[in-house]
């Protein structure tokens, strides 16, 4: 029942929804300015009966956005954790404007042809921990953002500090991990590890625009395990998608000190497509330690490169020439980040109800 659920204003770093213009349905699990959040379950599911809301958009019925299962904004300490998430109405899990967040043991399914259920989304977060999760959606399984154009420009919160560790994606036409679209408050500090991919259309994929001014910088990536993919790599300096007609195109995004390592994918139709921004040049692309078995139709043109530079080490197929071979190991940190080191609380409610 639409009526019951609460409308919120857009927020102030997209300018605008993301189905609509106007503002927004509360997400179904919602809260702001907290402390000290757990939303826990010992697995158990939260329905988010998707099939309505998806309805609606497609028929572009929507005067506002799609609710999401959990949003938590301008919270810190906030652990979400042993849940099954079905059938998100759009977004599965939305930290925003957030810090010192715990993400662990989720497991969120839906139909791999629903419309923008990512599975979870960091937005303006600093301190973010995403462990031992599984997802199966009809968009990316997890997307880094941090606003949209002129509007993530002027909010300038950026999401930093960002660890991904043992976490398996099934999502046929979407990402593993996107860094992007909406990335105008930068991105910078993510460290993704021990990433299974199957059936999904690419990796860790940055999405970025002019317009979107910021940067995605210091990415580190490494063992990752691919299975029937289209894209291995895949970088795209011109997604578009633009809140509004006053987007600056002056403001144009940095994209630099991106490190792939130890990477494993069979069955795969494309190695890398990645395309920078003309003038403005996506830098320091390190990747190294990579076999890519192709499928038994592969793209004749397995490494199309424009606007890029960077190095390669020990990499089959063969790079494309603006990535020459250099005995180089891409570098991945072995400092550990301050989330690294909070424990996991958890909570028990008991007496007579």
């Amino acid at each position: 029942d639409e009526s019951e659920w609460p409308h919120l204003p857009v927020l102030p770093s997209y300018g605008r929804g993301r189905d609509a213009p106007n503002g927004r349905f509360s997400s179904l699990i919602f809260g702001t300015n907290l402390t000290d959040v757990v939303i826990t379950g010992n697995n158990g599911t939260i329905d988010g009966q998707g099939a309505y809301w998806w309805k609606k958009f497609k028929e572009e019925k929507l005067n506002v956005t799609r609710p999401y299962l959990i949003e938590i904004m301008y919270s810190s300490q906030v652990q979400i954790s042993n849940l099954t998430l079905v059938n998100s109405p759009s977004w599965n899990v939305h930290p925003i404007y957030s810090s010192d967040i715990i993400i662990q043991h989720l497991t969120i399914l839906a139909p791999v042809d629903s419309p923008n259920t990512d599975g979870i989304d960091p937005d303006s977060c600093t301190n973010t921990k995403i462990e031992d999760s599984f997802v199966v959606s009809g968009d990316d399984c997890i997307a880094v953002k941090s606003g949209w154009d002129q509007y993530g420009i002027k909010f300038n919160m950026p999401t930093k500090n960002l660890v991904i560790r043992r976490f398996t994606c099934i999502s046929p036409d979407s990402a593993t991990i996107a860094l992007g679209s909406e990335m105008s408050g930068g991105i910078e500090d993510v460290r993704a590890e021990d990433i299974t991919a199957i059936n999904t259309q690419s990796g860790v994929r940055i999405k970025t625009a002019v317009g979107r001014g910021a940067y995605v910088k210091d990415i580190y990536v490494r063992r990752i395990t691919l299975n029937t993919m289209k894209y291995v790599f895949w970088m795209t300096g011109s997604y578009g998608s633009h809140p509004d007609p006053g987007f600056d195109p002056k403001a144009l995004p940095v994209i630099k000190g991106i490190n792939y390592r130890d990477v494993v994918a069979d069955n795969v139709t494309y190695s890398a497509r990645l395309d920078g921004i003309e003038n403005d040049p996506f830098t320091d692309i390190c990747i190294s330690n990579v076999n890519i078995k192709l499928t038994s139709k592969p793209k004749e043109l397995q490494w199309n490169c424009t606007h890029i530079q960077g190095v390669t080490n020990q990499v089959t197929p063969e790079p494309c020439n603006l990535l020459p071979e250099k005995e180089i190991d891409c570098p991945f940190p072995e400092d550990r980040l301050p989330i690294d080191n909070v424990k996991l609380k958890t909570c028990s409610i008991s007496g007579n109800f």
